[in-house]
């Protein structure tokens, strides 16, 4: 009797000393029913679709989670946990035995669902009720169980929007306050300005008449302060169905004669009761997790790949960065993660008061916590400060580095400080990347692909239409081998200053196109001090923050007709009929003429004859001497496409789709 009572007390012991376990607590399933009534995918057969909600848990005691802002300022239950929750939409092979076995997490841009309408290349996209929005089906027909998990608390309402439940940080049930800013640039003269970016819910503003709003001329230009009678907070914005409204707090402001266009405004105000918002890496670490190694009928799946686009490649390299691959147990999580045209930054994820939508751009959205150091994978040293990191930092120490990809366009050189991911700190040489890094660039590419015949989109150029997705295809399943046996991806293809393909932006030898205006700038990431407290609590005492020196930002060169040197050049930009580049000036009428439109490539077309090359004095070829005839240029697209599929870069499936556009621009030109 006595060792049996010893053995309880040992157990007892044990039970009270080791870590709380926490993560998933349970799925709520909302709806589970076949999708398009149960339509085969090739191979993977049907598919069902489930919408859910995901109940979590985490210790702020755990070393994992230690890094999430506020989190010890959260309100625990009886076990010490903080509880939150989040939207969760899956679909996944109904026989999970026809999978492929990997589960395909996109990370929701701004609450929504874009990888279907990507890889897919489907129209609209939402709840996936038919068959133009499941396009050709080709991320089913390979099997891909897809997930997409809310991680941002500020979404705008919407059924069809993804959102992160998260609780607010209080000092001891006191509420905390603090400064926040927004920033806005209007193309049109406009009255109102919502305080959320991009529609995105704001936070709300308290003690109105301590508020400052300003306006300059340039990004580094002298902030004016404009009189506090001349302006308003408003509690609704807009009028019908699109209105931003609140009955709690401010949604915007109102200023009297209106916003002028190509002006930039900042408001700098008071506000209270910070979410935590890095409760959302914590969710996607932790359902990743629970897919991959704990037992589950919702999707259980061998490994995990994550793919995110802008700002969700952003949230990727912040999630690796912040040490999210490693769950509490101290196991990897993601297999292979491809931030898309994420540039060189991270993002808002995990500061207080910080909402995930602001980025950082040409002409907008000025100085918050995107374009900072680190930007490299590998440790490096600002000669500046003195300050030692890298992306992959910590993921090396946990023993948790995903294999990853980096995809961009030429846009995220010029709008995205994009080259300071794979050069030294100083911009002199190229940087070593690490085993487990591929990039791949697409030339002549803009931020989202622009539809074919281009437009103008208040740019003075017409956009790029270069649809590298094509060729991502191919990327993503050459990233599901690596991550499943590693086979070997294709060759990093980016500009390289090694080579002269990567220069200064100054030393760009961009043609002289009549009624083409080269850029006079380009995205700069700086030095920016937001604190004392913003490194090691996420506190930012400093707005706006105080700018310190740049850090050197480079551009691809060029060729002689202004199509940018490396990287991957699709099919319509290597037998081209017009010059694309990744950067587009501000049309006149909206201000600010010498400024990047945000997001835009160009596509400049040549001249038809040779004649008509002369009497404008373009400097490039004209069509007719490029190509001897329509058959000549499709042969030319052909033998590129080919190639492409030879070296990994295409799948033979897909290029005949590509030739096919390839007649309609043809086509189009000559009309």
């Amino acid at each position: 009797m006595r060792s049996k009572h010893v053995v309880l007390q040992t157990i007892a012991l044990l039970l009270f000393i080791l870590p709380v376990q926490a993560g998933v607590t349970r799925i709520e399933i909302i709806s589970r029913a076949d999708l398009l009534n149960g339509k085969e995918f090739g191979p993977a057969g049907a598919y069902e679709k489930i919408v859910a909600k995901v109940y979590f848990a985490v210790d702020p005691n755990n070393p994992h989670n230690k890094v999430i802002v506020d989190l010890d300022k959260s309100q625990r239950n009886e076990q010490g946990l903080v509880k939150f929750s989040a939207d969760l939409y899956i679909l996944r092979p109904k026989d999970l035995n026809r999978g492929n076995g990997a589960a395909l997490f996109e990370i929701p841009n701004r609450g929504g669902k874009a990888m279907v309408r990507f890889f897919n290349h489907g129209r609209g996209g939402g709840d996936f009720t038919t068959e133009a929005e499941m396009g050709d089906g080709f991320l089913m027909r390979r099997g891909f169980t897809l997930v997409w998990l809310g991680w941002q608390f500020d979404v705008p309402d919407g059924e069809r929007v993804l959102r992160l439940y998260a609780p607010v940080a209080t000092d001891n049930g006191k509420p905390i306050t603090g400064w926040v800013r927004s920033d806005f640039v209007f193309a049109t003269k406009t009255r109102n300005a919502l305080l959320g970016h991009r529609g995105q819910k704001a936070q709300p503003a308290i003690d109105p008449e301590s508020a400052k709003l300003t306006v300059r001329d340039t990004v580094l230009g002298e902030r004016r302060v404009i009189p506090r009678d001349q302006w308003a907070f408003l509690k609704e914005v807009g009028t019908g169905p699109d209105s931003k409204k609140s009955s709690s707090g401010m949604v915007g402001i109102e200023l009297k004669g209106g916003f002028e266009p190509g002006k930039i405004y900042e408001i700098v105000y008071r506000t209270q009761n910070p979410t935590v918002v890095g409760l959302g890496l914590a969710a996607v670490r932790d359902l990743a997790s629970y897919f991959k190694y704990e037992r589950n009928d919702v999707a259980p799946v061998k490994r995990a790949l994550a793919f995110g686009i802008s700002q969700s490649g952003r949230f990727l390299r912040h999630f690796v960065y912040q040490g999210f691959n490693a769950d509490e147990k101290d196991r990897q999580v993601f297999d292979a993660v491809n931030p898309h045209v994420a540039g060189g930054g991270h993002g808002s994820f995990n500061h207080r008061f910080a909402e995930a939508s602001r980025d950082a751009s040409p002409f907008s959205t000025f100085f918050y916590p995107t374009d900072i150091f680190p930007f490299m994978d590998l440790e490096q040293t600002d000669p500046e400060t003195g300050d030692k990191d890298g992306i992959l930092t910590l993921a090396i120490k946990q023993k948790a580095t995903p294999k990853i990809f980096y995809t961009f366009s030429s846009y995220e050189y010029w709008g995205r400080a994009a080259s300071l991911i794979h050069t030294s700190v100083d911009g002199k040489t190229d940087a070593l990347l690490p085993e487990n890094v591929r990039i791949y660039y697409f030339v002549g590419g803009q931020h989202g692909p622009s539809q074919f015949p281009p437009n103008k989109n208040q740019t003075q150029n017409l956009t790029s239409p270069n649809d590298y997705s094509w060729s991502m295809r191919a990327l993503l399943l050459a990233l599901d081998a690596w991550a499943k046996d590693g086979t070997a991806p294709p060759p990093s293809r980016y500009a390289k200053i090694a080579d002269g393909s990567l220069v200064s932006p100054q030393a760009v030898n961009f043609p002289k196109i009549p009624g083409i205006n080269f850029p006079r700038t380009i995205h700069e990431a700086w030095r920016v001090d937001y604190g004392p407290e913003f490194k090691t609590k996420g506190v930012i005492a400093n707005e706006p923050p105080r700018i310190g020196k740049p850090f050197p930002v480079m551009a691809p060169q060029v060729d002689q007709d202004g199509i940018d040197l490396g990287g991957i050049r699709m099919p319509e930009v290597a037998a081209p009929l017009a010059t694309y580049t990744g950067w587009n000036p501000r049309d006149p009428q909206t201000g600010a003429p010498d400024q990047l439109v945000d997001f835009a490539g160009s596509y400049i077309p040549f001249a038809k004859t040779k004649a008509e090359r002369e009497r404008t004095g373009d400097p490039r070829l004209s069509i007719e001497e490029r190509y001897t005839s329509r058959d000549h240029y499709l042969s030319l697209v052909t033998e590129v496409g080919l190639k492409l599929v030879k070296d990994g870069y295409l799948l033979a499936e897909d290029l005949p789709v590509l030739v096919e556009r390839a007649e309609r621009e043809w086509d189009y030109t000559w009309k």
